[in-house]
């Protein structure tokens, strides 16, 4: 299977899906690149050929999070929030199991396109951040739901709190990571693991994690709901602005509280 997209590219290796992101090098994402994802992640649940995929990515960066620099005017912020995380929805939504091959950092909204698949492949070059209060922002793309279930409530509160970045032998440690190899190696050891998973009884696979999963995708929504109303009244607040800036200045931040 292979398909044409503007910002990923699309491909297969047997019974595994391939998705690549192609916004090198740090891969800032946006409702289009998200909707590219949830596309092809959706065209793969179709395909009966398909039983497992694998999310990976080029240059630098798995994903940078969005690109508060240079995101374009228009339309409201908060609406634009709010279609973003329609999008991530449907990844989360997902029928069939998923390994994120990740390389290179992950931070803020990119930690969360991370997590969304099934497991994770990373090295130790590899960089995971929370990073919103950073930002003087409200955690997103359902990190709330879905970072604790990974690594407990107490670790994923240290990396809201602190907006600290975990390296890849860290990630492995915490659970975050389910595999750790050497940075050249990432991407085949997550085809090499989406390989065994698609072994074995392809609907039993499917029915297995519909279990494991119940509830998932629904709960993610929830979280989500929250997250762009915090969101919303965060991005009006001086503070933003301020981490907005003082992360383009590469300085911490002059923060206020208003």
């Amino acid at each position: 299977m292979s398909g044409t997209y503007k910002d990923i590219g699309v491909s297969s290796e047997g019974h595994v899906g391939v998705v690549e992101i192609q916004r090198p090098p740090h891969n800032f994402f946006d409702n289009a690149l998200i909707n590219q994802i949830a596309d092809a992640f959706e065209a793969f649940d179709r395909d009966i050929n398909i039983r497992s995929y694998v999310l990976c990515a080029q240059g630098k960066s798995f994903c940078a999070g969005a690109d508060f620099q240079n995101r374009p005017n228009t339309g409201s912020a908060a609406e634009s929030g709010k279609h973003l995380y329609k999008e991530a929805t449907r990844l989360f939504r997902s029928k069939k199991p998923s390994i994120a091959a990740v390389q290179g950092p992950a931070i803020g909204g990119g930690l969360g396109l991370a997590v969304m698949p099934d497991f994770r492949v990373a090295c130790p070059e590899a960089r995971f951040s929370a990073n919103f209060t950073r930002l003087g922002f409200h955690p997103g793309f359902s990190l709330t739901f879905t970072l604790p279930r990974l690594v407990g409530q107490q670790r994923a509160n240290l990396m809201f709190y602190t907006g600290r970045r975990l390296s890849g032998e860290q990630a492995y440690e915490w659970g975050l990571a389910d595999v750790l190899v050497a940075q050249a190696d990432v991407r085949k050891a997550a085809m090499d693991l989406a390989k065994e998973i698609a072994e074995g009884a392809p609907l039993a696979v499917q029915s297995t994690r519909e279990t494991m999963r119940r509830g998932y995708a629904d709960a993610a929504e929830v979280a989500t709901e929250r997250e762009l109303v915090e969101q919303d009244w965060n991005r009006k607040t001086e503070d933003f602005k301020e981490g907005v800036k003082s992360y383009a200045e590469k300085r911490v931040g002059n923060f206020k509280g208003r």
